[in-house]
């Protein structure tokens, strides 16, 4: 994947034992996100945190997460970059919001000398960004959102960072993916286990059946214009019917 600058890049160096190779920066993450079960706010703190340690030329990273319509910043490794999130929502452009929209990897070498966003780049760089590299996060069509991963020095970002990045920001998809299935698999989960307590609630008080019990959870959602769940959700944990 080839990055949308404007400009070349003379990246700095790293020390080969600050990220090794690709293999072994891909195995290192690997393992990392294989302990967090699932849970997505976890999952998005071990990538934007394994981001920095093993991108070449990154300082912080955070993560653009696409909720719907919803653009949200999550899992800043530095105040820095959750400013830097919100300047791009509040001016509506920005090299991640193209990264989001656009499908691509955006570069940007100089903050200094940016002109694709004027708006937002000039208040970037007086927030203390010098280059940055944005990354979409997607797997099989569906995005999920960017990898941000900013630099305070201009030119900080070389073939290096965007080839590691560029596969570092696949791995991350995945992982992202299967965190968020395995969220709404165990929300899904907890809601059906709702459902059938309050239909034990009912069918002990009321001696229904549990067919009768359920009508009477769904007549009850449909009058007071609640969703069956919550319905369900007050009646186990506070012993009454919902009224509105």
């Amino acid at each position: 994947m080839t990055a949308s600058a404007a400009g070349s890049t003379t990246g700095r160096p790293h020390a080969p034992d600050d990220h090794g190779d690709l293999g072994a920066v891909m195995g290192r993450m690997a393992r990392t996100l294989q302990h967090e079960h699932g849970d997505v706010p976890a999952t998005l703190a071990s990538i934007t945190a394994a981001a920095v340690r093993s991108v070449p030329g990154v300082d912080w990273a955070s993560v653009s997460l696409v909720s719907g319509r919803r653009v949200s910043s999550q899992a800043a490794t530095d105040a820095r970059a959750s400013a830097l999130d919100a300047l791009q929502t509040e001016t509506g452009e920005g090299p991640c919001l193209d990264s989001l929209r656009e499908q691509t990897t955006v570069l940007v070498p100089d903050f200094g000398t940016e002109t694709r966003w004027p708006r937002f780049a000039a208040r970037a760089a007086q927030v203390g960004v010098g280059s940055l590299l944005a990354f979409q996060l997607f797997t099989d069509g569906n995005t999920l959102g960017a990898l941000n991963l900013f630099a305070e020095s201009p030119h900080a970002f070389h073939d290096e960072s965007e080839a590691v990045g560029d596969v570092f920001a696949a791995h991350a998809a995945v992982a992202l993916s299967a965190a968020r299935q395995e969220t709404n698999l165990r929300a899904a989960i907890d809601r059906r286990d709702l459902i059938g307590q309050a239909k034990g609630i009912l069918m002990e008080r009321h001696r229904l059946t549990a067919s009768q019990a359920f009508a009477v959870l769904v007549e009850t959602s449909s009058h007071v214009n609640r969703k069956l769940f919550e319905v369900a959700e007050e009646l186990a944990s506070t012993g009454s019917m919902p009224t509105r």
